[in-house]
């Protein structure tokens, strides 16, 4: 066979991950993305000054596949400091690190998240999850998250105080019926690691990994209509002939016949407001727990890394899971609630900017670690790659682009 011809579609994490790989083995793929830019659901905006991320994310440093891609000194990573500040109805008050140092944590400072017996419970937990590998975590029996930390003896408390607003923060789903297995996961990268940003945004990761090619070729703005075997059938009415195919983005929106077969997304809306300084002054998440509030954490980004703000004002990051209203309304919204948490005038926090993100993660019922070469083969030439085949996080993204990509390699390597 001549050299082969690989396309790639989507050029997100999974699909510049896959490249890389493939380029390693001494390929030259062609990368086809249907927007104007790399990163996929990983972006950053620089408009009115700020930096604003697509939807509040952070790497966790502790992931393994994201080592092998990333310099993580070259990122000039900004690390969150761990714990959380939690905006009761009546007082807020910081917790220190519940997750990687328990029993350090002030006595009655945590009295008011948790009890005693919900420290000593988190420590065995930490202690156990960092003794238990991450392919362990995920064969192990799936239930879900609510009902692993009511079963493992976690007082209703903590859950509702501490637990809930923070993983149905990264969720992104309120009544934590994600899989049990995904909570330990992150529950160990998170006792093990930091969370970060890079000082420049989240969309500094892609660009790091497309630093890394030097023999694709990247189309943007190339939405594919179809694939048909190695045939792929572009939105202009071209078609490209491919040896190999790697899907790296919603498989069943290029290819019809896959229609109802994957998992539906969670969606969330991250909307950026700016004011004179930030009312936490701390590189922490703030909670907000119980229900009846749109708002389910913020972060001032520039508390974690200034250089998030090119000009002299704070930039707040406001989460929102679900909600029904209108943008103007939502803002409005969003303004009363900030008021209510910060004793500060509504008014103050001017809006910049709203992201309304409808795939935002996959609402998986079976979260997995790794997927045989095998599986990444959806038919005769056509490759998979994406979290959700695995998990929703970064790591999964990145697993599944370098699966795809030796399951390809391992293909053609025979013949090459």
């Amino acid at each position: 066979m001549e050299d082969p011809k690989i396309y790639i579609i989507g050029a997100g994490l999974s699909g510049l991950v896959a490249a890389i790989e493939l380029e390693k083995a001494g390929f030259s793929p062609v990368i086809l993305e249907a927007g104007s830019d790399i990163g996929g659901r990983v972006k950053t905006d620089v408009s009115n000054e700020f930096r604003m991320d697509h939807g509040f994310q952070v790497l966790l440093t502790a992931y393994p596949e994201t080592k092998h891609y990333l310099d993580y000194n070259a990122l000039d990573l900004k690390m969150f400091s761990p714990g959380a500040v939690i905006f009761g109805e009546q007082e807020s008050y910081i917790i220190d690190d519940p997750i990687r140092n328990p029993l350090k944590i002030v006595s009655m400072a945590f009295s008011k998240v948790g009890s005693f017996l919900d420290k000593v419970k988190m420590f065995s937990l930490t202690q156990e999850l960092k003794k238990k590998s991450d392919e362990d975590i995920f064969n192990a029996p799936s239930i879900p998250t609510a009902q692993y930390l009511r079963d493992y003896g976690f007082s209703d408390q903590i859950i509702s105080n501490f637990f809930v607003p923070f993983f149905r923060g990264i969720f992104l789903e309120p009544n934590l019926n994600t899989s049990s297995r995904m909570f330990e996961f992150v529950f160990k990268m998170f006792s093990i690691g930091n969370a970060a940003v890079p000082a420049k945004g989240m969309g500094e990761i892609p660009k790091m990994l497309r630093k890394q090619l030097s023999n694709t070729k990247i189309f943007f703005n190339s939405p594919v209509k179809e694939v048909q075997g190695g045939a792929i059938h572009m939105q202009n009415g071209e078609t490209y002939l491919a040896d190999r195919v790697i899907i790296a983005t919603q498989p069943d929106k290029v290819m019809p016949q896959l229609q109802g077969q994957f998992a539906p997304a969670q969606r969330v809306t991250n909307l950026y407001f700016s004011t004179q300084k930030s009312f936490m002054a701390r590189p922490m998440i703030g909670l907000i727990p119980g229900e009846g509030h749109l708002v389910n954490n913020i972060v001032f980004m520039d508390d974690v890394s200034p250089e998030y703000c090119l000009g002299d004002r704070s930039l707040l990051s406001v989460t929102v899971l679900k909600h029904d209203l209108s943008e103007k309304d939502l803002i409005k919204a969003v303004q009363q609630e900030l008021e209510r948490v910060s004793r500060i005038k509504g008014e103050y926090f001017r809006h910049e900017k709203t992201y309304e993100i409808e795939y935002a993660l996959p609402a998986l019922d079976d979260v997995k670690y790794s997927i045989p070469r095998t599986e990444a083969k959806i038919v005769d030439h056509v490759y998979l790659a994406g979290d959700y085949l695995l998990n929703g996080s970064i790591n999964a993204s990145m697993t599944s682009g370098r699966i795809a990509a030796e399951a390809v390699i391992g293909s053609l390597m025979p013949t090459h």
